[in-house]
């Protein structure tokens, strides 16, 4: 074995068990008795487990490195490994893998109560909260967009107006209306009026392929499609087209008054489509009741009021808009919807101040870019600003302790709160927060603890608790699990499983296919994924999906796709074995762009003779190069003409981290949308435009 003074090389863990000599021997030249072993200095294995047998007992003692393990730890392993011996007594035909680790205080400790679900608005859709808002406060400031606003009983009477003009065009429960819009004060209202009308929105982004598109159109059986005259050429399948430009002049002259269409807890409220590890994505169906609660629950942790003015910042193809959106139009906040030139990192916080915005809640990869501009002396954190949520992504501890100081630098650290959220689809939005504190330096930072109308539960693959410290999946049971997907009763079954804690005869479990752990203090620590899915600047994408339209290419045998981390930023690599040897990286990037939305694509194409392959002939991803992202473009280095070429080139350069000319394309050197957007800064910072 390769050899390391830090361990044993064979083992590192040791079991001992003995028979008690008897105390005292002798012989006729020789007398001996048995004594206390003295402590040593040193631990000879990470782990030891020295038991001895006596006539009536068995005792023992560990012995542990203190650099590896804590007290408190050997003392949980003490209790779990007794309550193990104890169930092997109590039950001895058992499968050991279906016998208890934890003490009884553990487990009543990790199986958590959800808060009941407020009988006062069972069966209340978010549409009818928000018209109780509305009439609570009809003159604040509902929504804001580039100078245009509407007030609370302007926005429920024109989406009172388009609800009603959709009932005409047979929308009720359970229809799935396309809303294909850009961010703009119609998008709110599409929003609120599909609901209102009882049906159920499906987001559909303009920018994606027309392949997938059709696919979700056609998957989702969309029979009315929201949209506006700009997108013409959208695949509308069967599905009946209003235009919410072209077609207002006839929507308008439908009532202003609430429709009045009481939605049930178990009607769909919106399908949110996912990248799907079977080569298409799949439709998250969340309804109305898990709607509603996240909606209560985040109101709460989020402490949102009427003076607050929150960003509206992510697409509604994602369900973070829904954390900005429903949440904000419940309690008579305002709603700021963001614009494009927003996004420019020098100017972004200086905006805000400008907007007088309170919340903030961003993607954690752009948070890790905003955090990286507060070292420029002429950037400040907005004096409104009290609430900044992030999520999406594992939060990087460089920038929280960059965050901290410059808070408690600027005074701000009694006014300001800054909080990780951790959510699957599948679970409506949010199921864990962590308030990241703004005083003490942290290590790596913790999902948190589950929302109030949530558990959380870490179990090992025979759906045992596993106690705090041991890594399993994480499942997530409560109120706002979604109904399954759409059209995939088998992927449902497989992810939604029997809740073996519930009381309630229909408690559900969702799988979540991530890694994590409990800390001792209780919080959930994130580790990672068991599966080929990944995080990737907040986009959730299942490495499969890519990998399946890869193969789909005529002249592709193989593929691979792996996440490679540079510095934080994360970047797709798929790599190739095709069957021509002439195959060029452009022809498959054109094939993946006809099919794939802008996040999916690929930062790099590697070609290679062969897949690496294991022993035992599986993928060795581990082995797979790494590329050179110089042998990326297609273009021969062209070099700049003139001092603003050469300036431009340097800043791209330096964002891309590879030398290129005025010829090279960005993103086929490993761009993508979020180091766009520092590229921009940088331009803007040098050039002042």
């Amino acid at each position: 074995p390769k050899r390391d003074l830090s361990y044993n090389p064979l083992f590192q863990v040791m079991f001992a068990l003995q028979k008690q000599l008897t105390t005292a021997r002798s012989t006729p030249s020789l007398t001996w008795e048995i004594g206390e072993a003295g402590s040593l200095d040193c631990a000879m294995f990470d782990l030891t487990l020295d038991l001895v047998e006596t006539a009536t007992e068995i005792e023992g003692h560990f012995e542990y490195k203190t650099d590896l393990f804590d007290r408190e730890t050997i003392a949980r392993i003490a209790g779990h490994w007794q309550t193990l011996l104890a169930g092997i007594i109590a039950n001895p035909e058992a499968q050991i893998a279906h016998l208890p680790l934890l003490t009884p205080t553990e487990k009543q400790t990790l199986v958590q109560k959800s808060l009941p679900d407020d009988t006062t608005v069972k069966n209340q859709g978010i549409q009818q909260l928000f018209e109780s808002q509305a009439e609570l406060t009809p003159d604040a400031v509902a929504v804001v967009f580039q100078g245009e606003r509407l007030t609370y009983q302007q926005l429920n009477q024109q989406a009172n107006q388009l609800a009603h003009y959709l009932r005409s065009l047979g929308v009720k429960e359970e229809t799935l209306v396309g809303i294909c819009v850009e961010r703009s004060l119609n998008m709110i209202v599409g929003l609120l009026g599909i609901l209102k009308a009882g049906g159920a929105y499906v987001p559909l982004d303009p920018s994606y392929p027309q392949e997938r598109l059709a696919y979700m159109v056609e998957d989702a059986n969309i029979s009315v499609l929201l949209t506006q005259s700009k997108w013409q050429e959208l695949p509308k399948n069967n599905a009946q087209v209003v235009n919410l430009d072209a077609d207002w002049s006839k929507i308008i002259t439908y009532s202003t008054k609430n429709p009045g269409v009481s939605a049930v807890d178990k009607n769909l409220a919106y399908v949110i489509y996912t990248s799907g590890s079977t080569g298409k994505p799949k439709g998250v169906m969340i309804t109305h009741h898990g709607l509603r609660s996240f909606t209560q629950t985040a109101i709460q942790e989020y402490n949102i009021t009427q003076s607050d003015r929150i960003l509206q910042f992510a697409s509604i193809n994602f369900d973070a808009a829904v954390e900005e959106i429903f949440p904000c139009l419940c309690t008579g906040a305002t709603l700021v919807l963001r614009t494009d030139e927003m996004l420019a990192l020098p100017t972004f916080f200086k905006t805000c101040e400008e907007l007088e915005l309170t919340i903030l809640d961003l993607p954690t990869a752009y948070w890790h870019q905003l955090v990286a501009e507060l070292k420029h002396q002429d950037v400040s954190l907005p004096e409104s600003l009290r609430l900044v949520i992030i999520g999406g992504e594992a939060v990087l501890p460089e920038p929280v302790k960059s965050w901290q100081k410059y808070v408690n630098r600027s005074g701000k650290s009694d006014r300001l709160e800054l909080i990780n959220t951790y959510g699957p689809t599948e679970a409506t939005v949010v199921a864990t927060l962590y308030r990241i504190p703004n005083h003490s330096l942290v290590g790596e930072v913790p999902i948190g603890r589950p929302l109030a109308h949530l558990q959380t539960y870490i179990l090992d693959r025979h759906q045992q608790l596993l106690p705090v410290g041991i890594p399993g999946e994480l499942h997530i049971g409560g109120d706002s699990l979604a109904r399954g997907y759409l059209n995939r009763s088998g992927l449902t079954t497989d992810k939604f499983i029997a809740d073996p804690f519930s009381e309630e005869a229909n408690g559900r479990l969702y799988k979540t296919g991530d890694l994590a752990k409990y800390l001792p203090d209780g919080e959930i620590e994130y580790l990672g994924r068991i599966d080929n899915q990944v995080k990737i600047r907040g986009f959730r994408i299942e490495l499969g999906e890519i990998e399946s339209l890869l193969t789909q290419h005529t002249d592709i045998n193989e593929a691979a796709v792996i996440v490679r981390e540079d510095a934080g930023n994360k970047s797709l690599i798929a790599y190739i074995v095709d069957s021509s040897s002439t195959l060029q990286s452009q022809s498959v990037r054109s094939f993946l762009q006809e099919r794939l939305p802008n996040y999916m694509m690929p930062n790099a194409l590697v070609f290679l003779a062969a897949m690496p392959l294991t022993p035992n002939g599986k993928l060795d991803r581990r082995a797979l190069p790494a590329p050179d992202m110089s042998k990326q473009s297609n273009t021969k280095l062209v070099e700049p003409t003139n001092d603003v070429e050469a300036q431009l080139v340097k800043i791209w350069s330096e964002v891309l981290n590879s030398d290129l000319g005025i010829e090279d394309n960005f993103f086929e050197l490993g761009g993508h949308s979020l180091l766009a957007v520092k590229l921009i800064g940088e331009i803007e910072r040098q050039f002042e435009r």
